[in-house]
């Protein structure tokens, strides 16, 4: 039996879309080319070559599929965490704001993938 208790708010699911992020208050990309491992409706998950600090800022852009526009969103980095091989880092993000439109594009995405795993 485990002891595990699950403490996240929202249900993460699995889904790789296209991801650039850049600090809060930079002005250059750190990321062209990432992928999301996993999203919520309270933040998501990608890898990066880049270290990336706590509590850092980012400003986040999504390609959702059939979406026809970038979601963006201001994150927290959560957690960091290097891998085992080489220099990938995991990074979790929690989201901080969005437009309200933003947030429903995402909220019914991830109901739509939920739905068709019922399915």
């Amino acid at each position: 039996m485990s002891d595990f208790i699950e403490k996240r708010k929202f249900p993460r699911v699995e889904v790789s879309v296209p991801l650039r992020y850049k600090k809060l208050y930079g002005t250059t990309y750190l990321s062209s080319g990432t992928l999301t491992k996993n999203i919520s409706e309270g933040g998501i998950r990608f890898s990066t070559d880049k270290f990336i600090s706590l509590a850092c800022r980012l400003l986040l852009e999504l390609r959702l599929p059939s979406v026809p526009r970038s979601i963006k969103a201001i994150s927290k980095v959560a957690w960091i965490k290097r891998l085992p091989s080489g220099n990938v880092y995991e990074v979790g993000n929690q989201f901080l704001a969005m437009t309200k439109e933003d947030d429903k594009i995402i909220s019914d995405y991830l109901e739509n993938i939920a739905n068709l795993a019922k399915a």
